[in-house]
């Protein structure tokens, strides 16, 4: 089993920064991750990287996000610059340990125009 902790969402103005971290209860040797859900639509991927470090991000945040892990440490971040409005979800942090996909319980990020 594998817990998920997430911290550092909140309120911020348009264009703004935020950084996310998640911290794992046990070494994660499969991908890293996070998604994110806003009102009314399905959760979806922001960005996600592997333990050698390969990252793959949305069409929507490419340029804007950027995801690093620490293996040794066993979190991974999430920075999030020039944040905009349609930004604004429950920003979940995900794990693969043993073939099964593992979540946080989420944290709030607001942008306000």
């Amino acid at each position: 089993q594998v817990q998920l902790v997430e911290s550092g969402g909140g309120l911020v103005q348009s264009g703004g920064s935020l950084r996310l971290s998640c911290a794992a209860s046990r070494s994660i040797f499969g991908a890293m991750g996070w998604y994110r859900q806003a009102p009314g639509k399905q959760r979806e991927s922001v960005a996600t990287i592997t333990y050698a470090g390969n990252t793959n991000y949305a069409d929507s945040v490419k340029g804007r996000f950027i995801v690093s892990r620490d293996n040794a440490q066993n979190t991974v971040d999430l920075q999030m610059n020039n944040l905009k409005s349609e930004d604004t979800a429950v920003y979940f942090c995900t794990a693969r340990y043993s073939s099964t996909d593992y979540w946080g319980q989420g944290t709030q990020v607001t942008v306000s125009s």
